[in-house]
């Protein structure tokens, strides 16, 4: 499918997402395992979350960020007995391998394992999950915070968090019961997504992704990603950066969503009349329109805002996945 057509099967898989319930397979994101003795201390200073606040059954997301503060991938991370699970982004995990080590110096005791193919990932996503769950014999995870994890019969770690700004769960299981879990989510009522339908879905709900809105130009206030960062937690890899655009308001652009008019292309520049004030990082064509993610200055405006992006029409609206300052 092209991003300019969406067929049936998508939209009912999308439809199904926001209305009941949707299972997407995601086994090709990137799960990492980081283990031994100073794996806290070190995700803690690698991050922008704080790992040392959190108990084996916790979890969150984080991001990883160049020296500077420029985003480079938004993880997130389930604290185990014994190791943490990274699940990042695909196009991300081999970068992150290599960056990730790079930092683990000769007297850390710290240990990388890149485990994407010994695992599958499913996210269950939809408001009603609950019941997907209850029939997998998973519901003590039911009603607990975001992040909260659970090792159920068979090996199936069950997670709460869809992924996307709607409620749902992540599913982290052995390569081995992949197509035997698979079948049990389906014949238990969820409706089958594809990547396709999942990337649309993304862009709908605002989330960040690597090479359109995570990269060098952006920082991860702009992108809207303030609840994984923690302002009081102490040094980490650029931290004076945003410790310094928050404390005196220098967050210069920031993350919206675009209604348009008429198919539009990525990297278009968007305009209020004369004025360039942003540039569009996502598109797609949705069963209601067309649809984009762009940065746009924070001078310029925001929901609402009028805008020209190359020579479409668009207007900007909120989108439920990023937030423009610190959650209270």
């Amino acid at each position: 499918m092209s991003k300019s057509a969406i067929d049936t099967n998508d939209a009912a898989a999308i439809q199904a997402a926001q209305d009941s319930v949707a299972v997407c397979d995601r086994s090709f994101c990137g799960i990492i395992r980081v283990s031994d003795d100073d794996r806290i201390r070190f995700l803690h200073n690698q991050t922008t979350n704080d790992f040392q606040s959190l108990k084996p059954g916790q979890g969150c997301d984080t991001v990883m960020v160049t020296s500077t503060a420029r985003t480079i991938d938004l993880a997130t991370a389930y604290i185990l007995e014994d190791a943490v699970l990274l699940l990042v982004s695909p196009n991300r995990r081999e970068f992150l391998m290599q960056w990730l080590d790079k930092y683990i110096f000769f007297a850390d005791k710290v240990q990388l394992a890149d485990v994407t193919n010994e695992t599958a990932t499913f996210n269950l996503i939809g408001s009603e999950s609950d019941t997907i769950l209850e029939k997998l014999g998973a519901e003590a995870i039911i009603g607990q915070p975001y992040g909260t994890h659970q090792l159920f019969d068979g090996g199936v770690r069950v997670a709460v968090g869809s992924g996307l700004a709607l409620p749902g769960y992540t599913l982290i299981l052995p390569a081995s019961l992949k197509a035997t879990v698979w079948e049990k989510i389906v014949e238990a009522g969820a409706q089958e997504m594809s990547d396709r339908a999942f990337d649309v879905l993304r862009i709908l709900q605002g989330r960040p992704a690597p090479e359109h809105e995570l990269t060098d130009d952006y920082n991860p206030l702009e992108a809207g990603l303030w609840h994984t960062i923690s302002f009081n937690k102490g040094c980490y890899i650029g931290q004076e950066t945003i410790a310094r655009l928050n404390t005196y308001k220098g967050v210069k652009q920031h993350l919206w969503g675009i209604r348009l008019n008429a198919p539009a292309e990525i990297e278009s520049a968007i305009a209020v009349g004369d004025e360039k004030v942003g540039k569009l990082t996502s598109y797609t064509e949705t069963a209601d329109g067309y649809f984009g993610l762009g940065y746009i200055r924070t001078k310029a405006g925001g929901v609402g805002l009028k805008v020209k992006v190359g020579e479409t029409e668009g207007e900007i609206i909120e989108i439920p996945f990023v937030s423009h300052e610190y959650p209270e």
